[in-house]
């Protein structure tokens, strides 16, 4: 009997400790219970001043989450230039996405001081720039803390590039725990939004020693894009990612890959290779199936390298630690 009870102790504590851990989507029920509120009308009043909103706060929960976990490390200032939003794959982040988790937290702060964590507002404001652009909504389990450290260093090779190959793509998804499926199913996240003639502009121009522009592409496209980015132009000029519905979040961005419209070759590589095409085809015909898809992929990159517990901290200021 006093195995037994010592077992049902230690399974207890196992069961708090784990419970600590575990995100809910409930977790603010009676410290902030309008915090969902209170963020998607902060949200929707920066998405009325521009929709640049939409594509800055999803694509900085991505870069958030794929260095240091969903832990809003992304949004600490540095005054020596060495936090991890000042790493040269983050230099292009919209400022936009950055001011709509700021004024966000400000909002919730005014109404429930030191409870809601920058990390929780990140992921609820992703969240609500997908649906009120068009996509689906969907629970956002909450719970996260803030992280601790923020460094520009550790940002190289933790973030996916426009010149990826099919394996390095699955190799960078697999270590933050998601699958082909997630990879192809998240990269649709570029059916809004914009890029730097910088960033594809080798596929126009000089591909390899045997094409000038990248075979891969369709020829219409690839002239239009050149027209938007000649050559010796300006490499900080941007172009729609979506060229047909640029402001809406649908599943244009999969019919794009199926034509060589897609705009970055870790874009185009998905409709080549067998694990991913069948994916692109279901998502290109059916925009249910990826519109359910992707809020269940949210889900699953919005548990990557949470801090919960005692882990972190809540900060009062996203951009500063206390």
């Amino acid at each position: 009997m006093e195995m037994c009870g010592r077992l049902v102790v230690v399974l207890l504590m196992m069961m708090v400790g784990g419970g600590e851990a575990q995100l809910s989507q409930n977790f603010y029920r009676f410290s902030c219970p309008n915090v969902e509120a209170i963020v998607r009308q902060a949200v929707s009043k920066k998405l009325s001043q521009t929709f640049v909103t939409v594509p800055a706060t999803l694509r900085l929960f991505f870069h958030d989450c794929f260095v240091e976990g969903c832990d809003a490390s992304i949004m600490i200032q540095s005054p020596t230039g060495d936090a991890e939003k000042d790493a040269s794959d983050n230099l292009s982040l919209a400022g936009d996405g950055f001011d709509t988790v700021i004024k966000a937290k400000q909002a919730v702060e005014a109404t429930c001081p030191g409870v809601v964590s920058c990390a929780d507002i990140l992921a609820i404001a992703a969240r609500d720039v997908v649906a009120l652009s068009g996509g689906a909504s969907f629970p956002v389990e909450l719970g996260r803390r803030d992280g601790m450290i923020s460094f520009r260093w550790r940002v190289p090779g933790n973030l996916p590039q426009p010149e990826f190959s099919f394996n390095l793509l699955a190799w960078i998804f697999r270590k933050n725990n998601l699958s082909v499926s997630d990879m192809v199913t998240l990269s649709g996240g570029h059916t809004v939004g914009f890029s730097h003639c910088s960033r594809f502009a080798k596929r126009l121009y000089s591909f390899n020693a045997t094409n000038r522009v990248d075979p891969s592409l369709d020829p219409v496209y690839a002239r239009q894009l050149m027209q938007a980015c000649p050559q010796n132009m300006n490499p900080q000029v941007a172009v729609n990612m979506d060229p047909i519905t640029p402001n809406a979040f649908d599943n244009a961005y999969y019919r794009d890959l199926l034509t060589g419209r897609g705009m970055f070759t870790s874009d185009q590589v998905l409709a080549a290779h067998p694990l991913s095409r069948p994916i692109v085809n279901n998502f290109a015909s059916n925009p249910g199936s990826f519109s359910s898809a992707f809020s269940a992929a949210m889900v699953r990159l919005g548990r990557t390298g949470v801090k919960t517990g005692k882990q972190g901290q809540i900060r009062r200021d996203c951009t500063r630690f206390n």
